[in-house]
């Protein structure tokens, strides 16, 4: 009787097959890497020429020297290209405000270099695009809001550490850190990108300095200001289990009643009073005349 499997058994493939594979698998995705990467540094080339990022994907094609149908191999169109670099673009600005805001003393002073160097990065420069491409940042931001979320990821993380260093040192206060890091991370970046407001006949563009204090204000929550203004005695709300204070009623004071002052007579009641009189005195004069009759 021979032993025969019921189910047939599957043979273990060779080594030298996975190790082959493997090797395969390494060789195209490097390759594959460094095509879109020479796709990448056209495209940063063009934008550094122009100063601008009006510029279209033959001229990319041209430029990295590769065909049109390996870009499309790698990119759905131009706004993945662009996707792409503002991706890269972020990510860089993460690692260099990390390595630089480490200088800093404790986490609130971290957290100011941190947002002085987000501000300044998204700052637009005259004759010049900005490291975070802010003129496409918000056409991006628009047409696909999920793909700028997660390239915002690694920059939102360490605003994110920072903020909960801060509250766990006693520097700030807040319940939810990632949702105050997104909104300080939009105050830098879309203040630094916004026209300057314009004060009489002169623009005044709103500091770095004015961003971190607003920033900072909330942050620390109310009445926690600095300088001159923390030392004030702050009002406090009066305690509800206290007796309320008694009412207190001024005393009436009286006064004595003013005589009545005469109004003079007008002429219309003179001439009335006249009428009245007129014939009890001609009575009299009568009278008299009889007696002496």
């Amino acid at each position: 009787m021979s032993a025969v499997p019921a189910e047939p058994v599957e043979t273990p493939e060779p080594a030298w097959r996975q190790r082959a594979v493997e090797r395969s698998t390494r060789a195209a995705k490097l390759r594959a890497e460094q095509r879109v990467q020479r796709f990448l540094d056209a495209a940063q080339e063009l934008i550094a020429d122009k100063g601008t990022t009006d510029f279209t994907v033959q001229e990319v094609v041209e430029r990295s020297r590769q065909s049109l149908r390996s870009f499309y191999q790698h990119f759905d169109g131009k706004h993945e290209l662009l996707l792409a670099l503002f991706e890269d673009a972020l990510s860089t600005s993460a690692a260099q405000i990390r390595e630089k805001a480490a200088a800093g003393q404790d986490p609130l002073e971290r957290l100011k270099i941190a947002v002085d160097l987000l501000y300044d990065s998204s700052t637009p420069r005259e004759g010049q695009q900005s490291p975070l491409f802010t003129d496409f940042a918000i056409q991006l931001l628009v047409t696909h809001p999920d793909q700028v979320a997660s390239a915002h990821l690694p920059l939102l993380a360490y605003f994110t550490e920072l903020v909960g260093e801060a509250v766990e040192a006693g520097q700030a206060v807040t319940a939810k850190p990632r949702r105050t890091a997104s909104l300080i991370m939009q105050t830098a970046m879309f203040t630094a990108q916004a026209p300057a407001a314009p004060v009489g006949a002169h623009p005044s563009p709103i500091t770095a300095e004015e961003v971190w204090a607003f920033c900072l204000g909330g942050l620390r929550g109310p009445g926690t200001a600095e300088g001159p203004a923390a030392t004030a005695p702050a009002t406090t709300a009066p305690d509800e289990d206290a007796p309320a204070p008694k009412a207190t009623t001024p005393k009436a004071t009286t006064r004595k009643a003013a005589p009545a002052k005469k109004t003079a007579a007008t002429p219309q009641k003179r001439a009335a009073a006249a009428k009245k009189t007129a014939p009890a005195k001609k009575a009299t004069a009568t009278k008299a005349a009889r007696s002496q009759a």
